[in-house]
């Protein structure tokens, strides 16, 4: 290229500060570089022409008046016009795809007089692509083939005589491109114009940064629609979060989503605008990776380097175990104070105070150690095991405590510790307050066991053993004894015994006795023993025994009573809610929609409702559309969430690919639908609105909803990774793969789907085969929420057609939603039968390449899709039955579920294949049988039965013809390389049409 003359415009600014540039956060704009300008060039450009009488270089002015190097033609006088002009070879520098910019004049063909009709306004634009400069005068020829063609240039402006020359700018892009080089060529076939400048380049994005992560520079890929993937590596000081890490460059040069991310490491915070991480200063430190930044050291730590990580605590202060990072380092509390003791008898309270300092800490505790002490030795040693402490001895929350089970007459001291979390740490033992106590003089406990030594007809000898607590020296133990009779005990009478044994006399013979016994000491009467019943034996000197069974049975039989009490109050409970529950649904108010905001149906329905039945609610509803978000959906915390993988993109964003790790539960793969940057607030409402649907549905035929993601940047909502993607798709790609049964049972998931919603009154407006997902076990689940009500005009997709102010998908709707927007559950039971003919059909296009007005009109006219190829008649007829012109005759989701579980559980019914003549109009079912002489090939013929991807296998095995595929067999198919039975069936069915065109009669083995 020739250097810039003086006066000339400046040359393009030098690139590596625009490099530097592009290295800031957001500096993610496409790069250009050029690969030729002939606007900076001075000398002759000497580009080569055909003819020599046509395309001339001359010299001109820009607009700034600065000389340039042009081209012109115009030969409009003389017809039939060919005149070509090709640039020197350029070099193309490894790049796939190259743009070229145009800046041209054109006169209008309409100020020019007395020419011929042949004038022009037009021109076009070659390439030819060579290894070397090897192009001649001659060669390659002047046509169309080899040179490829671009496009033809069209002026937005042409000029007439009198008037200055309007430049036009065009800019059209080619590829890809494989070889060193390529020449751009110009042909001119009657025009008057002038070609001012020419530039080639290319696109690329530029050096970014994007999580922490360094993204190369990356040319742009072969087409506009290609994503190139960028790897990345972190900055230094940062570590991965997530990988792979990767950047995708699109067509235009420019970044989109990062997959995976980088983050600074402990010890490290972002800098010049989160392109840096740089170390912690002196008496900063960060715990953990992550985007934060340094922190100043917590209160009595330190640091004694840069990078820090953690904060050391200062002499005598800790932390404890489980104390992150950056809490601030504590000490042990100080003692206990005002300890308040009460003695009662053997047993003692003690309250007391917090200590003045806690230690900077909030999980105080406190130990209460019992020591008992010798007076005469002055010697302390732990209590008894059996003493007892309520409600415990260690670990106490409350300032209070009750001991019990000491000894009379005993002095004790105790010390109440005051620990916390740092306790265990401190090489000191805890501060404590203590207080001494002396018990009381105590009556002795009650006497344990009764035991009947002997029986005769008018005595008993009794015995026990001791109190275990005596509380000093048992002085006597009194013996209280009654008859036992019919209602009650009798007179009870008491006898006195120094020892712990005594014998009853004067008693009736064969007759139970109550027996109680206590002991004494010189504190008084201990409790009476519990009462056990003794029996003499009879006159003729049978043994009495104890009998202790019969509060066992007493209290077997009031149980036994209990039971049956509950058991009748239960049934009449059930029995009230089930006539209110038939009551509810048989009313008027049963059969309101369930989401009204009529305030007197929500108060009834409060009364009548069973405890647990779902209603679905509309989040539009809401004042504030993100309390319903709130209330449905799951806020998710971004660093749970790992993206791995861009998959698609969305109406609002990106849909990606990633993995959810929840606290306390396993890693999953999620599906992750961002929203893209530059939203407005009603496209977040919109957006959040498919969670707050979606988060009310619970059911295995329904996409889950995991969460969502608010508080961070984008903003996301996640739900189960469904493997196989959309179902239109899925079958599709396995025509012919799957069985009858298996085809039933996908549809009878989606029906078990759309049952539960509309049980809960919910209404889908868009159910089509698209918008069911398939995972891993062919488990079909309903998807797509509420999204097709705010899709934008697109006039590319033909799907969704306004109509009545609103957006809808013509060839799944029934005719009262289109004509009335009337959607109720019988219009989604109407898509459902779409739905079963697109699963039937693996994925065809419900009626075909008909226009959405035909649809309509064909459908007022009662014209109904037929049978696929192989489908069943009980199937075909629940089509029909879907789609009854009175959406009050149509079935409901109930009754599909059941009449599939009957067809899937007899099979025998399936085997009964529908007849392609259903009583409809034979000009429309004529667009299933394709008329194999409308095709040039048989590759042609193979498309359009969707079937091309066996094209090379026909073309191999030397079927070329339509003459020789009408001869062909099963076994042919099968020797070439068709394998799936479903392809063979189609292909040969296909081919039985074509011979019933040709009027031959072969058979043929289907």
């Amino acid at each position: 290229m020739a250097a810039a003359r003086p006066g000339a415009a400046p040359p393009p600014p030098p690139l590596l500060p625009l490099l530097l540039l592009l290295l800031l956060p957001g500096g993610r704009r496409a790069l250009e570089e050029t690969l030729m300008d002939t606007k900076w060039v001075t000398s002759e450009l000497a580009w080569t022409t055909h003819p020599e009488t046509g395309w001339e270089e001359v010299s001109g002015y820009d607009e700034a008046m600065n000389p340039i190097r042009t081209y012109q033609v115009c030969n409009v006088r003389e017809a039939n016009q060919n005149n070509w002009l090709r640039t020197k070879f350029i070099q193309r520098q490894d790049v796939q795809r190259v743009y070229v910019e145009l800046k041209f004049t054109v006169r209008d063909c309409n100020s020019i007089p007395n020419i011929p009709g042949s004038c022009k306004e037009t021109f076009n634009l070659f390439y030819y692509e060579s290894d070397t400069d090897s192009a001649s005068a001659n060669s390659p020829f002047w046509m169309e083939n080899p040179y490829i063609k671009v496009d033809t240039i069209a002026p937005d402006e042409s000029f007439s005589k009198l008037e200055s020359g309007r430049v036009n700018t065009k800019v059209r892009s080619f590829g890809p491109l494989s070889k060193n080089g390529f020449y751009l060529a110009f042909q001119d076939l009657g025009a008057c114009m002038s070609l001012i400048s020419v530039r080639a380049f290319y696109k690329k994005c530029s050096n970014t940064i994007a999580g922490f992560a360094i993204f190369p520079e990356t040319l742009t890929g072969a087409e506009p629609t290609s994503l190139v993937i960028a790897p990345g590596t972190c900055i230094p000081n940062a570590v991965e979060v997530s990988v792979p890490l990767k950047l995708y460059c699109n067509g235009d040069g420019e970044w989109m989503v990062p997959v995976g991310a980088c983050t600074c490491a402990a010890g490290y915070e972002p800098a010049m605008k989160d392109t840096q991480c740089q170390a912690c200063g002196p008496g900063t430190f960060k715990s953990k990776q992550g985007e934060g930044p340094c922190s100043p050291c917590p209160p009595n730590s330190r640091t004694t380097a840069g990078a820090a990580t953690v904060c050391i605590c200062r002499s005598g202060f800790f932390r404890a175990d489980a104390d992150p990072a950056d809490s601030a380092c504590t000490s042990v509390p100080s003692a206990p104070r005002s300890v308040i003791s009460n003695v009662n008898e053997t047993s003692l309270v003690l309250e007391w105070s917090e200590p003045q300092d806690a230690g900077g800490r909030d999980d105080l505790l406190y130990n209460v150690i019992c020591k008992k002490c010798s007076v005469e030795r002055r010697l302390c040693t732990r209590c008894d095991d059996n003493v007892e402490f309520v409600p415990r001895q260690l670990g106490l929350t409350e300032r209070r405590i009750y001991i019990s089970n000491l000894m009379a007459h005993t002095q004790y001291t105790f010390e109440i510790q005051a620990v916390n979390g740092i306790s265990s740490k401190s090489p000191y033992p805890p501060h404590f307050a203590s207080v001494n106590i002396t018990t009381n003089q105590a009556a002795p406990s009650a006497v344990p066991t009764m035991h009947l030594h002997s029986s005769t007809g008018n005595s008993m000898t009794l015995s026990w053993t001791p109190p275990e607590r005596p509380n000093g020296i048992i002085l006597d133990y009194e013996i209280k004894y009654s008859e036992k009779q019919g209602q009650g005990d009798g007179i009870a009478n008491t006898v006195t015994s120094q020892k712990n044994s005594v014998r009853l006399d004067g008693l009736k013979a064969n007759a139970r006795y109550m027996v109680q016994v206590r002991a004494r000491t010189v504190a008084g009467y201990g409790r009476y023993s519990l009462p056990t019943e003794f029996q003499t034996t009879a006159e003729d000197g049978s043994t009495g025994k104890t009998f202790q069974e019969l509060p066992l049975i007493v209290g077997s039989a009031t149980a036994g009573l209990l039971f049956v009490i509950v058991v009748v109050i239960i049934a009449i409970v059930c029995f009230r809610k089930g006539m209110v529950t038939e009551q509810l649904l048989s009313s008027p108010l049963g059969r309101k929609q369930r989401n009204s905001t009529d305030p007197e149906y929500t108060e009834k329905l409060q009364q009548y409702v069973t405890p647990g039945m779902k209603v679905y609610i509309d989040p539009f509803t809401y004042e504030d559309p993100n309390e319903a978000v709130r209330e449905f959906a799951k806020e998710i915390d971004i660093s749970c969430v790992k993206i791995e993988e861009v998959i698609g993109a969305g109406e609002f964003g990106e849909v990606c690919r990633g993995r959810l790790k929840l606290p306390g539960r396993r890693e999953i793969f999620v599906a992750i639908k961002t929203l893209k940057v530059g939203y407005t607030e009603r496209q977040r409402r919109d957006f959040l609105s498919e969670a707050s649907i979606m988060g009310q549905f619970d059911h295995p035929n329904i996409i889950h909803l995991e969460g969502v993601v608010t508080k961070s940047r984008p903003v996301m909502i996640i739900t189960e990774f469904m493997e196989n993607c959309a179902l239109d798709s899925f079958l599709r790609l396995n025509d012919g793969q799957f069985t009858v049964i298996q085809l039933v049972g996908m549809l009878r998931g989606i029906a078990a789907g759309m049952k539960y919603l509309s049980e809960m009154n919910y209404v889908h407006r868009d159910l089509a085969a698209r918008n069911i997902l398939v995972n891993s076990n062919l488990v079909c689940k309903v998807s797509d929420f509420g999204l097709s009500r705010f899709l934008e005009d697109d006039p590319a997709d033909p799907t969704y057609t306004s109509s009545l102010g609103g957006k809808i998908p013509i060839r799944w709707t029934a005719p009262e939603a289109i004509a009335y927007r009337k959607f109720t559950s019988a219009s989604d039971v109407w898509s459902y039968g779409i739905v079963m003919w697109e699963v039937m059909s693996y994925g065809e296009r419900p009626y075909w390449d008909m226009s959405n007005q035909d649809v309509i009109n064909a459908v007022e006219q009662d014209y109904r899709l037929p049978p696929p190829m192989d489908c069943p008649t009980a199937l075909h007829q629940l089509m029909l039955d879907c789609w009854v012109r009175d959406r009050n005759l149509r079935p409901k989701f109930a009754q599909i579920v059941n009449t599939l579980d009957k067809l899937i559980r007899n099979a025998a019914s399936l085997k009964v294949i529908a007849s392609v003549q259903s009583g409809v109009s034979q000009p429309l079912l004529d667009r299933t049988v394709p008329d194999y002489t409308t095709f040039t090939t048989v590759g042609d013929w193979l498309d359009a039965i969707k079937m091309g991807r066996y094209k090379e296998n026909f073309v191999n095995a030397g079927f070329a013809s339509f003459d020789l595929v009408a001869q062909m067999t099963a076994e042919d198919l099968l020797r070439i390389g068709v394998t799936l039975a479903g392809h063979q069936k189609k292909i040969l069915s296909s081919i039985q049409d074509m011979r019933l065109q040709m009027n031959q009669t072969l058979p043929v083995q289907v």
